[in-house]
């Protein structure tokens, strides 16, 4: 080999790596320099893009490598840096887009030259870089840290005369493109080739890099390169944005209906055909945002098909923008002439005959956002796509035969897919193909069918390849009756032999009939298109039916119950039969309301066999658990159970007094479900219960006025709370004794009068309290003690003040020697407990003031003097 230089056109710099899961597409191109010593120069650029303010930095340097496509050996790696750098953007969003993203590029070009010889296959140019972004809708999830591989072809001589002498094919459309969500896209990948070579345009595969860390790949390995994992079924190489998108062969222009908001990888192949032969393909990876966006458009599909059974279509417009205001549609016949309109959104229009239509769109009519388009309808029913297919042998051919119907044309064009993994091109375009299989398995075979009026359906069908036919036998064991005559039954494609043919009529044919004399096995042979298989079929002969039934039993009235019998019989009768879920299986399900005696025979053929079994039924244990009860709460009742049973129980156990009694005391503090279960040892084992409630009534919380203090002739105000009804006792001096807040007014002095108070809630439970109250013969007054003793003992252990005939207390305050105030309070009876911040005062002599308002509304004033003793 001759030898190989690389002129770098930028010096070479430090390396500066940077994780490059920025990077978001790429494409490598070259143009041809001429010769160079015998060697043929190519000034070769690689062209990296990644997304505005990422944060990020391009690979400077990077690594190229040059493989030789005839064998895949590495030539030579070069290390590139970045020659030139621009941003590109789109500065004013189109108005008619609602929530335009931005899109921004920052695109880096490392540009060098190779001097490389002529070879018959020519060479191979990779650059890779690790990783893409995790999460790419078109890739399988879960799949992260999938690298790329940018690539360019140099042809061989073999491809054709003078290939080497090339300047490859290099993409022109542009990149700033914005595509919305299931909205009308257009994108091109559009290229230029400076030799004028014709262009061909397809999706193909995105490659993964092949290996290295995040931020140094490395040089690639040498080819065939990985390709990334697309999430199929919903996209692969040749769909990676869908279905609803193609890309036209002739111009690269990406057209259809967006896929749902993300991010996907697109990868287009353009071949640079000369002389009618394929010399190079070049390549573009680009990951394509798809944004959460709108775009005013009039959107229709290119045709649409009424190939089926119907005139009726229904359209509306594929963009859904808000900034859409105004719809108007027009139907137009062959002639051009309208045969309809409409300003509805959603439109539908039955054709009045078969026939080739158009569908004007028009949005916006003469306003801002206006937009129109047109698309064809064939309305052609009765197109309806079909095959058959013969043999199904491995290595011998499948003849497929196309049965499609039009009835307004004629099937005029096919494309075959036969299904085969293994064989990339396992189709045709034949009308009725022929296709040997290479390896067994179930195989989908897909028919694309048009006709001469434009109509165009996809059929799909499985075909199981095996090495031999399938023989599908009714049974391959059975009796038959001495003398009785058989059928034996087959299914499966293909001619049929059968033996012995002692005693059997057709013997060629999938069902032949035989009456052996004795237990005999017959061999099938199916042969389909050279392929054989044998089965076989098990008669035995038997010149009577055994049959032994279970013993006669009892069960509880009401249930089902298995019948069981041991037989070898192949058809059984039972009776009675309205009584039996299926008379007619071996172990039947029975319902027993009175004693029965079922009969059940056995058949083989002309045998059979007859026995009986006497069903007794016993009814179950009558248990009542009494009537639901309602008690107080604390109070104690009487359950009230009742059974014909030998034996009985009550649950839970832990409120009764003896849970083996019919009618024991209960007492629950909540309400409780009592169950009664009883059983009986006359023929009816199951246990039966009935339950009982007892419904207990939340416990009477009465709540009544505190004991207090007045004077006499002070109206005092009684209150009660928490029940129904009361009843005060005795009724001296109340207003009323029956109501929650009578009036009480004393006419004389009681060192504590004591009333009783009873209340009574609505099921008739009841709770009482008491109250004592003091009566004294003075005017309204605050009672002080002289002194107290906190030493908490329970007796004088605070000071406070003892309010008599008084309204409120405005204040009740304690000073020390010095004038400080220790304590204060506005509530009677609320006292000081001799400490100040805590600390237990000393024996000492303290001044107390109160002010309050008596029951009359006059004013009260008085002090005095109070003794701590310690």
């Amino acid at each position: 080999m001759r030898k190989l230089s690389a002129i770098l056109l930028i010096q070479l710099a430090v390396p500066i790596w940077a994780w490059a899961s920025h990077i978001t597409g790429g494409e490598m191109f070259y143009t041809y320099g001429g010769l160079n010593g015998g060697l043929h120069r190519y000034n070769v650029t690689l062209k990296l893009y990644q997304r505005c303010n990422s944060g990020r930095q391009f690979p400077n340097p990077t690594t190229i490598s040059v493989f030789d496509k005839t064998n895949g050996i590495r030539v030579l790696d070069i290390s590139a840096t970045i020659s030139t750098q621009e941003t590109i953007s789109i500065t004013t969003p189109d108005p008619c887009i609602t929530n335009p993203p931005n899109v921004c590029y920052e695109v880096a070009y490392y540009s060098f030259t190779i001097n490389l010889p002529s070879t018959a296959a020519g060479y191979v140019l990779a650059s890779q870089v690790n990783y893409r972004i995790n999460g790419i809708n078109n890739l399988q999830p879960g799949y992260n840290n999938i690298g790329a591989m940018y690539t360019a072809e140099i042809p061989g001589h073999a491809n054709a005369g003078g290939a080497p002498v090339n300047s490859s094919a290099f993409f022109t459309g542009s990149d700033l493109v914005v595509v919305c969500a299931n909205n009308d896209m257009r994108y091109s990948f559009a290229a230029f080739d400076p030799d004028g070579d014709q262009l061909r345009y397809t999706f193909c595969s995105a490659y993964a890099s092949t290996g290295g860390s995040g931020g140094n790949p490395g040089p690639p390995d040498s080819p065939p390169f990985p390709q990334v994992p697309y999430n199929t079924p919903s996209f692969n190489l040749n769909q990676p944005l869908g279905q609803a998108v193609q890309i036209h062969p002739s111009t690269g222009m990406i057209t259809g209906i967006a896929p749902d908001v993300g991010i996907y990888v697109v990868t287009v192949c353009v071949q640079e055909i000369r002389a009618g032969r394929v010399i190079a393909t070049q390549r573009k990876d680009i990951q394509i945002n798809v944004a959460d966006c709108d775009v005013a458009a009039a959107s229709l599909e290119p045709e649409y098909l009424l190939c089926k059974n119907s005139l009726t279509i229904n359209l509306s417009n594929q963009s859904s923008s808000p900034l859409i205001v105004s719809t108007y549609w027009e139907f137009l016949d062959e002639s051009n002439a309208v045969i309809y309109r409409s300003n509805d959104p959603l439109v539908t229009y039955t054709f009045p005959v078969a026939g080739l239509y158009k569908v004007r769109l028009v949005i916006n009519r003469n306003q801002t956002c206006s937009d129109s388009t047109e698309a064809i309808i064939r309305a052609f029913p009765g197109f309806t796509p079909g095959f058959s297919y013969v043999g199904i042998c491995l290595s011998f051919p499948t003849r497929f035969t196309d049965e499609t119907v039009s009835v307004y044309g004629v099937p005029d064009s096919w494309d075959w897919n036969f299904g085969e993994p293994s064989d990339f091109l396992a189709g045709s375009e034949d009308q009725h193909p022929a296709y040997t299989y290479p390896l067994m398995g179930t195989k989908q075979i897909r028919l694309i069918v048009t006709d001469t009026r434009g109509c165009r359906d996809t059929l799909y069908k499985t075909v199981t390849v095996l090495d031999k036919p399938p023989i599908q036998l009714a049974f391959r064991d059975t009796l038959i009756c001495l003398n009785d005559a058989l059928t034996l039954q087959a299914q499966g494609m293909g001619t049929y032999n059968w033996t012995p043919v002692v005693n059997m009529i057709n013997p060629a044919s999938a069902n032949p009939t035989v009456r052996p004399l004795q237990t005999t096995r017959y061999y099938v042979t199916l042969t389909e298109s050279n392929c054989v298989n044998t089965d076989s079929v098990l008669v035995r002969v038997v010149n009577e039916v055994s049959l032994q039934a279970m013993n006669d039993t009892t069960i509880c009235q009401g249930d089902t119950i298995r019948l069981r019998i041991q037989s070898n019989g192949l058809q059984y009768q039972w009776t009675p039969a309205g009584q039996i879920i299926n008379p007619q299986v071996q172990n039947p399900l029975v319902f027993t309301q009175n004693n029965t005696l079922y009969q059940v025979t056995a058949r083989i053929g002309g045998c059979n066999a007859t026995q009986s079994i006497r069903v007794n039924p016993i009814p179950y244990p009558v248990v009542q658990a009494g009537a639901d009860q309602t008690i107080c709460y604390n109070a104690l009742t009487t359950l009230q159970g009742s059974t014909d049973a030998g034996n009985w129980t009550w649950q839970p156990a832990s409120l009764l007094n003896n849970n083996q009694l019919l009618q024991p005391l209960a007492d629950p503090d909540q309400t409780t479900d009592f169950i009664l279960t009883a059983t009986d040892n006359r023929g009816c084992p199951k246990p039966v219960s009935d339950t009982v409630r007892v419904q207990v009534e939340p416990a009477i919380r009465l709540l009544v006025t505190n004991d207090t203090s007045v004077v006499e002739g002070q109206p005092l105000q009684l209150q009660a709370l928490g029940a129904a009804a009361y009843l005060w006792s005795p009724p001296d001096f109340l207003s009323s004794a029956v109501i929650p807040d009578p009036v009480a007014v004393f006419r004389s002095e009681s060192t504590g009068f004591s009333y009783k108070i009873v209340g009574t809630s609505v099921a008739g439970c009841k709770d009482s309290t008491r109250i004592t109250i003091k009566v004294f013969k003075t005017g309204p007054s605050v009672f002080v003690p002289t002194a107290f003793t906190p030493n908490n003992d329970g007796r004088n252990d605070r000071l406070f003040p003892v309010a008599v005939g008084m309204k409120k207390i405005d204040y009740f305050r304690i000073y020390n020697r010095w004038g400080q105030l220790v304590f204060s309070t506005q509530r009677n009876g609320d006292g000081w407990d001799g400490r100040i911040n805590g600390q237990l005062q000393t024996t000492s002599t303290y001044v107390w003031a109160v002010s309050a308002v008596d029951y009359n509304g006059n004013r009260y004033f008085q002090k005095g003097l109070t003794t701590l003793i310690q």
